[in-house]
């Protein structure tokens, strides 16, 4: 199935469409990887539990809706 940029916000949620756009863009994914360890330790250090929760669920979301953004702002 071939990434494209004219697809839907649910289709993008599909686990493979976004494994297929990690496989095709691994500086982002690596990136990414990054991302979603150290932010919740970043939060936790900043102002605690409540950063640290917060910080999962940003690189959560993170992960769902990057290669929905890379595909709508780069297409």
């Amino acid at each position: 199935m071939a990434l494209r940029s004219d697809s839907s916000f649910t289709d993008s949620l599909k686990s493979d469409q976004r494994q297929e756009f990690y496989e095709r863009h691994q500086s982002i994914a690596m990136v990414l990887i990054l991302i979603v360890l150290l932010l919740p330790f970043a939060g936790l250090y900043v102002t605690g539990l409540f950063g640290a929760v917060l910080g999962v669920l940003i690189s959560v979301a993170g992960y769902y809706l990057t290669p929905y953004a890379w595909l709508k702002l780069c297409a």
